[in-house]
C-alpha cells in the first residue's frame, strides 16, 4: 500500500520495510519548511503506529537527498514577513524540525537511510537522527553543516548529534569550517556507516533492518561515552576549542558570531543530558537567528545569489545561446583561468595568444592547477586529461572561425584591444558576440573599436577565473538584449554568479574597490600608521587590508589604473595616485613582485610592514583611533556604493551586494553595502557621510538619492524600496526618486 502526503511518500513492503519517500512536489531539490516538518512528523508516527512495519527506510525521491532548510521560508514564512514573527514563533518553527528528529530516533523502531546526494544543514542532521546511514558512491554525495557559511549554526541536533556520533575533535573543526565533505570522506570520519553503489545502497539499507536493526542510538544506551572524551577529560579535545577560538577571532576579528555560537553549543552541550543539550542548541540557534549577521549574509548570501544564478536579468523571450566553444584571446593568467573554468564545464576551447609558446603557457597553467586537483585526490588523471583535451592553444586567428561566443582578455590598453578586435572580426561569425574583459575601460567605448557594437558586451572575471565565483556583465549603450542573453547563458554554463551592470568607468567592482584602496592610501598619505590601516580593514571585517591588496595587484599597476581614472572621470583627483607616484618614483617600491611595496616580502616568504615608511611619510603626532579608522574604510565605501545606484550603474541593490562580497572581499558578515545601510538605517548613514565629508572631503559626499531616501522613509530593500535609476523598465514601475 502506497500513500503521499505531500513531501513524503509512505509504504510498507511484504518484508516489513516502511520507506518514507522524500519528494516535494514542484521543487527541483528537497528542502525543509514547514509543510515538509508537519509531512514528516505525520510519516514519523504512521510508521511507528503501523504493525505491519518492523523498520523504517527514509529514501529521496530526487536527485538529491535532502539540501537543508528552506531559507526563504526563513526569511519570509508564507504571505507574512519574517519580521513579524516573535521570538518564541520563530523558535518553534526551529524546534518543530528538531522534534521530528527525536522523534525518529525514539520512535522504537529501527531507521535506516539511504543518501543519494547532498546531505546538507538539515538534510545531514536528519540522517543523524536514523541509526544506519548508507551513502551511495558518487561524486554528487556530499555531507556537512555548512550553516556557519550563511551566518548561523546547526539547529535541529547537529551540534549535539555529530560530536556524539564521532567525536568532539573531528566534529567541531567540520562545523566550524561549513565543510562539505565526499561519501569517502564521511565513512572515514565515521558519519556514514556504508559507502557503496547506488544499485547495492539500498539493499544494504534493508538488509541492515531486517537482520541487525538496533532502534536506539549510542547515546540514548546507558554507559555511553562520546568518543575521543570530553573536552574538560583530554588536553586533545580541549584543545579544539582553544584552537578554535582563537584561529576564528585572529581570521574573523569577532565579526562571525556563529562559529562562537558553535563552540559555546558543543562545548556546554557534551556534557548535559541529550535532550537537555538539543534544547540549548535551539536558544543558540534563536540568537543567531535574530543577530544582523545572520539576516545579512541570508539575503545576500542565498536569496539574491539564488535569483542572479536563475538568470533573473536575462531579457525574456530569447532563446538560449547554444555555446558548445569559446574563444579567448588573451592566455595569460586570466585568459587561463576563464579557459580552464570553460573546460571544466564541458566547453571546447580555443585558446589564443600572439604565439604559439605564449598560448600554450596559458594552457600549461591550466595543467598545473588540474595536476594539483589530480595529486590532493579532488580528481583523476582521465578527467585531468578529458579537461585538457578540450583546450585547443594558438596563434592563429582563423581558428575562431569555428567558435559559438568569444572573451577577450588582452592588456588593458584601448590601443592594443584595437589590434585584437581587427584581427577578431576577420574570422569570427556574423552574429557571435564578442565580450571584453576589462576591468574598467567603458564599454562603449570598446565597441566603438568593432563593426559589432550590438554584438559586443563586458565579462568582467575575477582572478583566479577558474575558482572565483562572481562575472560582472557590463551593457554598453548598443549591447542588445540578444548578447546579453547569451553573455548571461555563458555565464550560467560556467557556473558563475553574474551581476548585470550599466557602462562607465570602473562599472561596479572596480570603482567600488577602488574607494576601499584609496581611502586607505590617503590615510597613510595623511600619516596614520599603516598598521593602524591595514588592522582597521581587517576589523571592519575586509580579508584582507588595502596595503596588502595593494602590493599583489602592483603599486605601479594601481598607479597606472587611477592615472586612466582621472582621465576618464571628472570627479576623480589626481591625488589619489600621488602615494604610489612617490614609493615607485623615489623607492623603486613595486609591491610583491619586485619584495619592495608597503611591505617587505623576503625570500623564506616573510612579510613584514617596511619600516622606512615612516621616514619617507611622517606619522601623526596624534594618531586617530581604531574605531575612527574602521568607519572611514566602511563609509568610504558605502558612500561609492550609494553613489553608483544613484548614477543608474546598477540594475538593484543586489547586483551591487553581490558585487561587493563575491568580487572584491566586501564583508560578508554584512551583506553588502546596501543590505548594510538598510540595517544602519538610511538616515543615520546619512547624517555619518556629512559629517565625514566635512572632515575629510568629498569622497563621502552623499548622492541627491539617498537624502530622498532618508526623507521619504525608503530602504533598498524590503516594502519601501526604492528603484535604482540603472532598473530596466520591466523594474522601474516602482518608488524612485
Amino acid at each position: 500500500m502506497t500513500t503521499n502526503t505531500n513531501s513524503i511518500g509512505y509504504a510498507v513492503d511484504a518484508d516489513g520495510v516502511a520507506t518514507l519517500t522524500m519528494d516535494v512536489p514542484g521543487a527541483p531539490v528537497n528542502a525543509v519548511g514547514s509543510r515538509f516538518m508537519a509531512d514528516l512528523a505525520a510519516a514519523i508516527d504512521r510508521a511507528a503506529a503501523d504493525a505491519a512495519a518492523k523498520g523504517i527506510l527514509l529514501v529521496s525521491g530526487k536527485d538529491t537527498f535532502l539540501a537543508g532548510a528552506d531559507l526563504k521560508e526563513m526569511d519570509s514564512n508564507g504571505a507574512r514577513p519574517a519580521a513579524a514573527l516573535s521570538p518564541a514563533e520563530r523558535l518553534d518553527l526551529q524546534q518543530a524540525l528538531s522534534d521530528a528528529l527525536r522523534k525518529l530516533e525514539t520512535c522504537g523502531k529501527p531507521v535506516a537511510v539511504v543518501i543519494n546526494g547532498v546531505a546538507a544543514g538539515a538534510g545531514l542532521e536528519l540522517a543523524l537522527a536514523c541509526h544506519y546511514r548508507v551513502a551511495v558512491d558518487d561524486r554528487g554525495v556530499v555531507l556537512g553543516l555548512p550553516e556557519s557559511q550563511v551566518g548561523l549554526i546547526p539547529g535541529s541536533g547537529g551540534t549535539q548529534r555529530l560530536p556524539r556520533l564521532i567525536g568532539v575533535e573531528k566534529a567541531v573543526p567540520l562545523m566550524l569550517q561549513g565543510k562539505l565533505v565526499p561519501a569517502g570522506q564521511a565513512k572515514d570520519l565515521g558519519i556514514v556507516d556504508a559507502v557503496l553503489p547506488a544499485e547495492q545502497a539500498r539493499a544494504e539499507a534493508e538488509r541492515w533492518l531486517l537482520e541487525e536493526g538496533d532502534p536506539v542510538q549510542p547515546w540514548d544506551k546507558k554507559g555511553y561515552r562520546v568518543p575521543g572524551g570530553l573536552p574538560t577529560a583530554s588536553a586533545e579535545v580541549g584543545r579544539v576549542f582553544f584552537l578554535g577560538n582563537t584561529m576564528t577571532r585572529a581570521k574573523t576579528f569577532g565579526t562571525a558570531p556563529a562559529q562562537s555560537a558553535i563552540l559555546a553549543a558543543v562545548w556546554e552541550g557534551i556534557r548535559l543530558p541529550f535532550d537537555t543539550a538539543v534544547r540549548l542548541e535551539g536558544k543558540y540557534f534563536q540568537r543567531i537567528f535574530e543577530d544582523p549577521t545572520s539576516k545579512a549574509i541570508i539575503r545576500t548570501m542565498f536569496v539574491s545569489k539564488k535569483a542572479a544564478d536563475k538568470l533573473v536579468a536575462r531579457p525574456a523571450g530569447i532563446p538560449k545561446a547554444q555555446i558548445r566553444r569559446l574563444g579567448i584571446a588573451g592566455a595569460g593568467t586570466m585568459g587561463a583561468g576563464i579557459a580552464l573554468a570553460a573546460a571544466k564545464a564541458g566547453l571546447g576551447v580555443v585558446l589564443l595568444d600572439t604565439t604559439e609558446d605564449k598560448a600554450r603557457a596559458g594552457k600549461g597553467y591550466a595543467e598545473k592547477r588540474l595536476n594539483r586537483d589530480v595529486e590532493k585526490g579532488r580528481s583523476t588523471v582521465d578527467k585531468r586529461d578529458a579537461i585538457l583535451g578540450r583546450i585547443e592553444a594558438t596563434a592563429d586567428f582563423t581558428a575562431f572561425a569555428d567558435v559559438d561566443f568569444v572573451v577577450e582578455a588582452v592588456f588593458e590598453s584601448e590601443s592594443v584591444k584595437r589590434e585584437v578586435y581587427a584581427e577578431i572580426e576577420k574570422h569570427l561569425p556574423e552574429g557571435v558576440v564578442l565580450a571584453s574583459n576589462t576591468s574598467a575601460l567603458p564599454i562603449t567605448g570598446l565597441a566603438d573599436l568593432t563593426q559589432r557594437a550590438a554584438d559586443f558586451i563586458g565579462t568582467h572575471f575575477f582572478s583566479p577565473a577558474e575558482r572565483m565565483p562572481l562575472v560582472e556583465v557590463i551593457r554598453g549603450r548598443a549591447t542588445s538584449d540578444r548578447t546579453l542573453a547569451h553573455a548571461l547563458d555563458l555565464a550560467q554554463i560556467l557556473r558563475k554568479t553574474p551581476i548585470v551592470v550599466n557602462d562607465n568607468w570602473g562599472f561596479f567592482t572596480s570603482r567600488f574597490i577602488g574607494s576601499f584602496l584609496t581611502e586607505s592610501m590617503r590615510m597613510v598619505q595623511e600619516g596614520v600608521l599603516p598598521a593602524l590601516v591595514e588592522n582597521g580593514a581587517r576589523m571592519v571585517g575586509m580579508p584582507q587590508g588595502a596595503l596588502t591588496v595593494t602590493d599583489a595587484i602592483g603599486i605601479d599597476v594601481g598607479r597606472a589604473a587611477l592615472i586612466e581614472k582621472v582621465r576618464a572621470d571628472e570627479n576623480a583627483k589626481a591625488a589619489d595616485y600621488e602615494l604610489g607616484a612617490f614609493l615607485v618614483g623615489k623607492y623603486d617600491r613595486r609591491g610583491r613582485k619586485n619584495g619592495k611595496g608597503f611591505y617587505d616580502y623576503g625570500a623564506d616568504g616573510s612579510k613584514r610592514l617596511w619600516a622606512g615608511l615612516s621616514e619617507a611619510i611622517p606619522p601623526l603626532p596624534v594618531q586617530p583611533t581604531i574605531e575612527e579608522v574602521q568607519v572611514r574604510i566602511l563609509y568610504a565605501q558605502l558612500a561609492e556604493g550609494a553613489r553608483a545606484f544613484a548614477e543608474g550603474v546598477l540594475l538593484g541593490p543586489a547586483d551591487g551586494d553581490l558585487g561587493a562580497t563575491l568580487g572584491v572581499g566586501f564583508p560578508a558578515h554584512l551583506g553588502g553595502p546596501f543590505v548594510a545601510m538598510d540595517q544602519i538605517g538610511i538616515t543615520e548613514v546619512l547624517a555619518r557621510l556629512d559629517r565625514l565629508r566635512d572632515a575629510h572631503g568629498d569622497k563621502f559626499a552623499a548622492p541627491e538619492l539617498l537624502r530622498a531616501m532618508a526623507r521619504n522613509g525608503w530602504t533598498f530593500y524590503g516594502p519601501m524600496a526604492v528603484v535604482s535609476p540603472g532598473a530596466p523598465e520591466s523594474l522601474a514601475a516602482g518608488r524612485s526618486a
